[in-house]
């Protein structure tokens, strides 16, 4: 995985008018962050193991309904920001499962890739 994941960096890169969603999924949760690359800075990260997603959903935090509502709420905030497009970042996952689920939530939340 981590030749894939070079492989893509090369080719990704966030700005701050069109930062990057750097995805992330482990065995319980999903975390997407959105990243300024020219200034190296996180602008803003949500995850099904933060306070806002349990207040929002009391289901559980590792399946394709969670990844969704991560997307929502990421598109959310996003928004709050002035943020519309975005670069996608799988990070060397395949796009498939919880990593499509967050990204169709996002879509669906209004921010274009």
């Amino acid at each position: 995985m981590a030749k894939r994941v070079k492989r893509q960096k090369r080719r990704v890169w966030g700005s701050k008018n069109r930062p990057r969603l750097a995805v992330f999924r482990s065995a319980r949760h999903i975390y997407g962050q959105l990243i300024d690359d020219e200034n190296s800075k996180t602008l803003l990260g949500v995850s099904s193991s933060s306070a806002s997603f349990r207040s929002h959903n009391s289901g559980s935090t590792g399946n394709i309904e969670a990844a969704k509502a991560v997307g929502a709420l990421l598109a959310e905030a996003a928004k709050e920001l002035g943020i519309k497009n975005i670069v996608f970042d799988r990070r060397g996952y395949l796009y498939h499962g919880r990593v499509r689920a967050l990204a169709e939530g996002a879509r669906k939340g209004g921010i274009e890739f």
